[in-house]
């Protein structure tokens, strides 16, 4: 069920959430609020290896994810990121996209590639104290 894309992402501890599936993660490096990563429970490495109850899954993932997303960042557009360039399990970088800075436990989040593609460069490293309280307010969000 874990695999090491999901370890990379710190899982146990950025673990948000999940469905039969799929892993919720915290993104430890935060591209802008609520930025997430959504992982294949397992060991695929192409996303056409998934199995047909994974990809009906995924909907039911992302619909969590969403509903949550838009009460916790009340985000413009939202971004799904299949890279898999260093990280080989299949995951999707979930980034929630704004014109304007969110604030959070007194740090600011501004999305510096908006409008254009997310600049995955500028994301800032959460704090584990910072973890632990933004898994709990997704989770007053319905994300748990």
């Amino acid at each position: 069920m874990v695999n090491a894309t999901m370890a990379k992402f710190g899982y146990p501890a950025t673990r948000v959430a999940e469905t039969d599936h799929w892993m919720i993660l915290l993104r430890p490096q935060a591209i802008t609020l609520g930025s997430l990563v959504l992982a294949a429970k397992g060991e695929a490495t192409a996303y056409g290896a998934l199995s047909p109850a994974a990809y009906a899954d995924q909907g039911v993932a992302v619909g969590l994810i969403e509903t949550a997303l838009r009460a916790f960042t009340s985000y413009e557009k939202m971004n799904y990121l299949m890279l898999m360039m260093v990280d080989p399990h299949v995951h999707f970088h979930v980034i929630p996209r704004y014109a304007r800075g969110r604030t959070f436990d007194g740090a600011e989040f501004v999305d510096r590639g908006w409008p254009g593609a997310p600049d995955l460069a500028s994301g800032s490293k959460l704090e584990p104290a910072t973890v632990v309280k933004m898994i709990a307010a997704l989770g007053t969000c319905g994300l748990a």
